[in-house]
């Protein structure tokens, strides 16, 4: 899914940002849901099973894999094309934890 496609939909999906704490924390899009990669099997709670989940990482890389593994598991999951680099460069709205200017590490 490109990040205009992701941004069109984004009250209807769960955005699933899948980036360390560091990451997540200089830049993520409002109203994402923050799950680390390595603790995913451990939060798989907090997923959405009731619509779909598009997973973000910084490039998309970490964010396919997640998606490939929710995938087997059951769950309808998109890919955040780009990840949030992509979504940085079209221009569209992100935050960050401290209230400062987000970018994307």
């Amino acid at each position: 899914m490109t990040p205009s496609e992701a941004n069109a939909v984004a009250d209807e999906v769960q955005l699933l940002d899948v980036r360390e704490p560091p990451e997540w924390d200089a830049g993520h899009i409002e109203g994402a849901v923050h799950v680390p990669m390595g603790e995913l099997s451990s939060r798989q709670g907090e997923l959405a099973q009731d619509r779909t989940i598009v997973a973000v990482c910084r490039s998309g890389n970490r964010s396919g894999q997640v998606s490939n593994a929710l995938r087997r598991a059951g769950y309808e999951v998109e890919n955040l094309e780009g990840g949030m680099q992509a979504w940085q460069r079209d221009g569209l709205p992100f935050v960050a934890e401290d209230g400062q200017d987000p970018r994307v590490i």
